[in-house]
């Protein structure tokens, strides 16, 4: 499934991460470069060298950093991983001409709930969930305070206007998209997100959670031989 011409791959990490951490440690980076292919670095707003706000409404249009990043013209084919990859799919619904591959991990049928941020945002902010948090909240907890995060930053971005991307939204994306999400991951299932979109492949990694599935070679060796990147 190669794409038919080298388009430049945009990556968006997902949250309380950065492109290094999401992408240049995973090794997505080196080895796409490696295929020919420019890489187009994104930090979204909040997180690693962006700016970082803490007015939640700040955030309200946080997909603008993806429409930023785009060349004036032409395709690109596109990584996103959790929050960067319902961003993607957001600005693909919207502007669809401009993609030609999608790779998303770590979405599925959450895309299209209702969830109250504020456990996680509270996580965040004090280094610790409550016992009856989300599993998420727990994880953003410890990933928060990593090395330039700035957790008022990171519990704005959660506490955020948004409006809710409905199935019916995706119908406008008709290029290729490869879902990877593990069997273990919250995010799921995958039958929603696949059902809405009119050219997807599911990929299930088995055994892997949400927070392990970044580091997992079977995204990154899915993900780069659908876009005909592979080694």
């Amino acid at each position: 499934m190669a794409s038919t011409a080298k388009l430049p791959v945009l990556l968006v990490h997902g949250f309380a991460s950065s492109f290094e951490r999401n992408w240049r440690d995973t090794g997505w980076v080196d080895l796409l470069t490696e295929a020919g292919r420019e890489v187009i670095p994104l930090d979204l707003l909040g997180h690693g060298s962006a700016d970082k706000p803490h007015d939640p409404d700040a955030y309200r249009d946080l997909e603008r950093g993806i429409r930023d990043a785009l060349p004036a013209e032409g395709q690109v084919d596109a990584v996103g991983f959790s929050l960067g990859a319902a961003l993607l799919l957001k600005v693909a619904a919207t502007d669809p001409g401009r993609f030609g591959r999608l790779v998303v991990g770590g979405v599925g049928a959450n895309l299209f709930r209702d969830g109250d941020p504020e456990p996680a945002a509270q996580a965040v902010l004090t280094g610790a969930a409550a016992d009856d948090a989300p599993e998420a909240a727990q994880a953003f907890a410890r990933f928060a305070s990593a090395p330039g995060n700035d957790g008022q930053a990171l519990a704005a971005c959660l506490r955020r206007p948004v409006s809710r991307l409905e199935p019916s939204d995706l119908a406008a994306v008709t290029c290729p998209v490869l879902v990877v999400l593990g069997d273990r991951d919250f995010a799921g299932p995958a039958d929603p997100l696949v059902d809405a979109l009119a050219d997807c492949t599911l990929v299930t990694l088995h055994g892997a959670d949400h927070f392990g599935t970044p580091k997992d070679f079977r995204f990154l060796d899915h993900g780069l031989r659908f876009l005909g990147a592979e080694p």
